[in-house]
């Protein structure tokens, strides 16, 4: 007869809120690790779920820690075009090649 190996495993688990209020969860240990849900608690059991379907398909490498998440500053600078001027200008037989 074939004995199971009982392990109580923890995972560090990334919650964000979404644009409709969902709790959005994800375990960064496995690719594609994700779920959500209506309130917090809802989320956080949804996504124990998706984790023991993950440790079903893939062998838990336990060497991997999820150490934790970092903020960066970054300059963005996005160039816009003035739609109504390209408009106007197209209507008046330019062609600007854009």
């Amino acid at each position: 007869m074939e004995q199971l190996e009982v392990k109580k495993l923890r995972f560090s688990i990334i919650v964000e809120v979404d644009e409709d209020e969902y709790y959005i969860v994800s375990c960064p240990l496995f690719k594609g690790c994700h779920s959500y849900g209506e309130t917090i608690e809802g989320a956080l059991e949804n996504i124990k779920e998706v984790i023991e379907m993950c440790l079903e398909e893939e062998d838990l490498d336990e060497s991997l820690k999820f150490v934790g998440y970092r903020e960066v500053e970054i300059e963005y600078a996005k160039a816009t075009t003035d739609k109504s001027k390209i408009y106007s200008n197209s209507l008046n037989g330019w062609d600007l090649n854009l």
